[in-house]
């Protein structure tokens, strides 16, 4: 019998710091300690992240090797997310990596955090169905709005992506001209549920096809926000429900309509969403309607593996490991990384 293969997977590329242990495609373990600490700033102060992450670093990757019953010498590879993301934080990880990395003599593994969210399909209980090659991935998150060919495992082509603000960015702005707290997407979500999504039109702006824009829509939100708020104070609170829903229905619309436009040039009808946003009920709503309107599969992972988490970091080092595809440790983080290096 083949000897199993134990990868610890740690991911600091923003705001959580996570570790988790992966036995070939199955996850043992996926520890994630989220900063409470940025929510009354309402962002992420990157200072404060890497403090953070400075403490955690040590519990959160000792209790995931506990939880899944595993000694460190047990350990086949240490992966890490090299980057893309906060300078700061991703130096803690990428330290503490080759540090550990050294001292079991173990292969050390960097890992982009991009590819990450596509590959967190490929873990053993992510969904039901694993994505076939070549497909379509849609990654939204706090920081990026890609749509992205995956032809194998490493082999991926962005075929459109934002030019301004990251989808994730439009959500949690849109809930500040609200006056709603910090991370704010899954507030407007929450209200959302509960208001009429054509009460008030938001225009969709005009980019290439495939390419996507969200600094127009969030400013229209605002202008609009100032006009109804002067017209009556209390336009805000009477109408949060319907202005949430008119607001996500509108960001959904334009995610749905540049994937429509990538199935039509590529012809490929396996499509899988990833990252943080991808938990957003909307998106999941529409992409179950698709199959039934266009004939697509889509491939929606489990809500675990959508936020920023090790698990998916341990899986493409596991995918990596299997290669033999190691990095040395003059390896070093960076901050802007793009999903095909």
């Amino acid at each position: 019998m083949e000897k199993p293969v134990y990868i610890l997977g740690i991911e600091s590329s923003c705001d959580d710091t996570s570790a988790s242990v992966i036995c070939n495609a199955k996850v043992l373990s996926n520890i994630v300690a989220n900063q409470e600490i940025h929510s009354k700033y309402g962002g992420v102060v990157p200072e404060l992240a890497s403090r953070a992450h400075q403490q955690n670093i040590v519990p959160v990757v000792q209790q995931a090797i506990e939880q899944a019953n595993i000694t460190k010498e047990d350990l086949s590879a240490i992966a890490f997310t090299r980057g893309p993301g906060l300078m700061g934080s991703l130096l803690v990880g990428t330290s503490f990596a080759k540090s550990l990395a050294l001292g079991l003599k173990v292969p050390l593994i960097d890992v982009n955090h991009m590819q990450a969210h596509i590959l967190s399909h490929f873990i053993e209980d992510a969904s039901s169905k694993m994505p076939p090659f070549p497909f379509i991935c849609l990654t939204i998150s706090g920081g990026h709005t890609q749509i992205v060919k995956v032809t194998n495992y490493f082999k991926m082509e962005v075929l459109g992506e934002t030019i301004d603000d990251a989808v994730g960015e439009a959500f949690d702005k849109s809930a500040k001209i609200l006056g709603l707290k910090y991370p704010g997407g899954p507030l407007i979500d929450k209200h959302a549920a509960l208001g009429n999504p054509k009460a008030f039109a938001f225009t969709k702006p005009k980019v290439g096809d495939l390419d996507f824009s969200f600094s127009g829509l969030k400013t229209g939100v605002l202008y609009f926000i100032q006009k109804q708020v002067k017209l009556n104070p209390k336009f805000i609170e009477e109408n949060l429900n319907d202005i949430c829903a008119s607001i996500q229905y509108t960001i959904v619309e334009i995610l749905m309509d540049k994937l429509k436009n990538a199935v039509k040039q590529t012809g490929i009808k396996h499509i899988a969403i990833a990252g943080g946003v991808s938990a957003n009920s909307e998106i999941r709503n529409r992409l179950q309607l698709a199959e039934k309107h266009f004939g697509w599969t889509t491939y929606i992972p489990k809500f675990e593996y959508t936020t920023d988490n090790a698990a998916m970091i341990a899986i493409t080092g596991y995918l990596k490991y299997l290669n033999n595809d190691y990095s040395g440790v003059s390896v070093t983080a960076k901050a802007r990384l793009k999903v095909t290096e």
